[in-house]
């Protein structure tokens, strides 16, 4: 992904969020190696990619939700209509390796699960706005609750022993060492939050970046997605 190697095009940059790192790990090489051009790859919280877009990172290629895309066209860092929704996520929760799993399958199991847990772990981005509301309407005292800082999987909290339980996008939990992925949120508590890509106003090489972003959504990508739980949108 950051390649030594002088491709014959060129590189192009790309910045996401956690919620593409585990796929695009395995999908850069394979997009490098068919077209000649290098990727270099910046993984991040979606804090950290509008603080460096505005200072004037110069990488071709966003990818984060659909809506903070958007928010980037409005703000001139996106240039306008090129978009592209790439993946739709949900959202999962873990516990520490080898931990009994509680039976999440309806919302009243789930939030048993989480009154009980000593400790429960979430995130930033998306899926820890929405459990944080969650969290409070269930009236969860919030001295048991860790969230994550920005650009941190909330499972790292969960593997070093600082949680019970933890919730993510499920892209996000499935990498993480140390832990067992659950399952999904049940149905009627889920989040479903489409991830997108956009090209940055100070793009050197649009070209490539349409074509990468296109290999994101070829149908030879769709197996990858589907091993982090993910699904093309």
């Amino acid at each position: 992904m950051n390649s030594n190697r002088k491709p014959a095009r060129g590189g192009i940059g790309m910045m996401s969020s956690l919620a593409m790192k585990g796929p695009c790990l395995e999908l850069v090489p394979r997009f490098e190696h068919a077209s000649g051009v290098a990727v270099l790859a910046q993984f991040v919280g979606g804090v950290e990619i509008g603080k460096r877009l505005r200072a004037g990172d110069p990488s071709e290629i966003v990818i984060m939700a659909a809506a903070a895309i958007d928010e980037f066209v409005k703000q001139g860092l996106i240039v306008p209509g090129t978009r592209v929704d790439l993946v739709r996520s949900r959202i999962g929760m873990a516990v520490r390796s080898g931990a009994p799993r509680p039976d999440i399958s309806t919302a009243e199991q789930l939030r048993r699960a989480v009154e009980e847990a000593s400790a429960v772990a979430y995130s930033t981005g998306p899926s820890g706005v929405y459990l944080a509301d969650l969290f409070r309407r269930w009236e969860i005292h919030s001295d048991k609750l860790r969230q994550s800082p920005p650009g941190v999987p909330a499972g790292d909290i969960l593997a070093r022993g600082d949680a019970e339980i933890a919730f993510q996008q499920i892209s996000e939990l499935l990498p993480v060492d140390g832990i067992d992925y659950v399952g999904p949120l049940p149905d009627d508590l889920q989040l479903v939050t489409v991830f997108s890509a956009g090209t940055n106003v100070r793009a050197q090489d649009p070209d490539a970046a349409q074509a990468f972003t296109d290999f994101l959504t070829a149908p030879e990508a769709i197996p990858v997605l589907e091993r982090y739980g993910l699904e093309l949108a």
